[in-house]
């Protein structure tokens, strides 16, 4: 049997009455997790759901995003995590595209706009035919449809291949609409082992993660979710980042291990003066690693200043479970280096026509990685993983330099992807979405630097005949509606007309 949900079963049987997940005043052991997920798992089995199907799910961090995660792969299920910033429109494409059979939605009374927007969706949606809600009671106990979650404290996890795809993770790749990554059960598993590696996990010694990254995140999903499953450490789970909250959290539940973005260690930095006790922060972290994107030198400095703790970087897609390299503990530090390819993983430059590129300092090219973390595909699309793929090596856009050492330093993108706050933005989507505004002719979306979030969205306008009085603010507005609050352009700058080559193609490069 090679579910990777077998981990759970294992980790259940082997720490028990550990702490697993917290969540605020709730605290739940691993055997606790156990007992819900199997509970929703016969819940899925018996509501139709069979081997190979996908369900979505829409859950911030909360342990029931966990319990549904591990449910969903009990009952030999994929997983297709939705981004639960998304709008309407957009988990109708999720759901339509991945074949999603069902789609599980997380329910806050008291917060209940994610419930909203996904019937909204739902309801938009062309096959997916079931739609269930998970939440938790006043008592703390998990939720179905609004019922106390009831059910054997076992179940036999449906047996699954190493090569069955597991979870989809939706990316963009470099252009286009999004596609759905296909990651194994042996992807994952060892990527998890290759997380749990770096941060040198040890269940004789277990660690406290912090969890900022959100799990329908490979960062979160794989580096921390499922590497501390496997290695029975406590989640404290924050289901919407506050660099205050965070600090705090760090104090109280004693926390070990911090893995986020680079904006978030820079919001750490702007709240700790203001921070009560924050002397006894310094040293508090065993672990501190960032990826998503590059972090800059002079905020890794500052940390390991402050914090006491040096952060280790790390690099990876979506399409590669995430984890492809990484600094390690111990070694010196290389601020702004991704380290060296993890466990199990090969990495090398190569030309635009996939010539490998030798092994030169000066030499920059574009990472191709292989290894058991490269995804098995994109789901439904032959061509695309045909283009990003050959014998094995993931070509990743972007572009690098490897040092006499072996470290790789990121030096560029290879294409026009945009990554703010450690979220991929892809130009032409949001592009295809402001053309339908009826007072836009043409536009052109760009990332502009941003001294927090790394990059800004902006979009460049040629407003439409007769809408001369069109404002940027109104469609700053539009966005906001349209799309997912990571992607609608902040910046709005209207002209008269867009530079272009002769043959009509928009010269971005020209645009800033």
């Amino acid at each position: 049997m090679s579910n990777l949900a077998t981990v759970l079963d294992v980790s259940a049987g082997r720490f028990g009455e550990r702490e697993f997940l917290v969540a605020g005043a709730r605290r739940l052991t691993f055997a606790e997790v156990s007992r819900r997920s199997a509970a929703m798992a016969r819940r899925l089995v018996d509501s139709g759901v069979a081997p190979g199907d996908k369900v979505a799910l829409s859950c911030p961090n909360v342990p029931e995003f966990t319990i549904a995660y591990w449910a969903v792969l009990r009952a030999g299920g994929v997983v297709v995590p939705l981004n639960v910033l998304l709008r309407a429109r957009e988990i109708a494409y999720h759901l339509d595209d991945s074949d999603a059979v069902a789609y599980l939605v997380h329910e806050d009374p008291a917060d209940p706009r994610l419930a909203e927007t996904a019937r909204e969706g739902f309801a938009k949606a062309a096959e997916c035919d079931r739609f269930w809600t998970i939440g938790v009671d006043e008592a703390g106990e998990t939720t179905w449809c609004g019922e106390p979650l009831a059910g054997p404290a076992s179940f036999g996890t449906v047996a699954r291949e190493d090569g069955d795809t597991a979870v989809i993770l939706y990316t963009s790749g470099t252009t286009g609409r999004p596609k759905g990554a296909e990651l194994t059960h042996r992807n994952l598993l060892l990527n998890a082992r290759a997380a749990a590696s770096v941060y040198e996990l040890d269940p004789a010694r277990p660690d406290t993660h912090l969890l900022v990254a959100p799990l329908f995140h490979s960062l979160g999903q794989t580096c921390v979710q499922n590497a501390s499953t496997l290695f029975g450490c406590t989640i404290v789970m924050v289901p919407r980042f506050d660099a205050v909250e965070a600090l705090r959290l760090m104090l109280d539940e004693h926390v070990t291990i911090f893995a986020g973005v680079p904006t978030m260690f820079w919001a750490l930095l702007q709240a700790l003066d203001d921070l009560p006790g924050r002397d006894r922060l310094y040293g508090r972290l065993r672990v501190a690693a960032s990826g998503g994107s590059a972090l800059p030198v002079e905020l890794h400095k500052e940390f390991e200043t402050r914090f006491g703790t040096s952060i280790l970087e790390g690099y990876g897609l979506s399409e590669t479970s995430p984890m492809a390299s990484h600094t390690r503990l111990g070694e010196p530090v290389r601020a702004g280096s991704i380290g060296r390819p993890v466990d199990g993983v090969e990495m090398k430059l190569i030309a635009e026509d996939w010539t490998t590129l030798p092994d030169d300092p000066e030499v920059v090219g574009e990472i191709a990685i292989r290894g058991h973390n490269v995804m098995k595909g994109y789901y439904k699309r032959p061509e695309a993983t045909a283009d990003a793929v050959r014998d094995g090596w993931f070509r990743t856009g972007d572009l690098a330099r490897k040092d006499s050492d072996g470290f790789y330093h990121i030096v560029g993108r290879s294409k026009d992807l945009i990554i703010r706050g450690g979220y991929n933005v892809y130009p032409r989507e949001i592009e295809e979405v402001f053309m339908e505004h009826p007072a836009v002719s043409l536009v052109a979306v760009i990332g502009v630097p941003h001294p927090s979030h790394g990059q800004e969205i902006k979009a460049v306008v040629v407003p439409a005949e007769g809408h001369e009085a069109l404002r940027p603010e109104d469609l700053v507005d539009w966005g906001r509606r349209q799309l997912a609050a990571y992607k609608y352009p902040r910046i709005v700058e209207l002209r008269d007309e867009l530079p272009m080559t002769s043959t009509g193609k928009i010269l971005k490069r020209e645009i800033s």
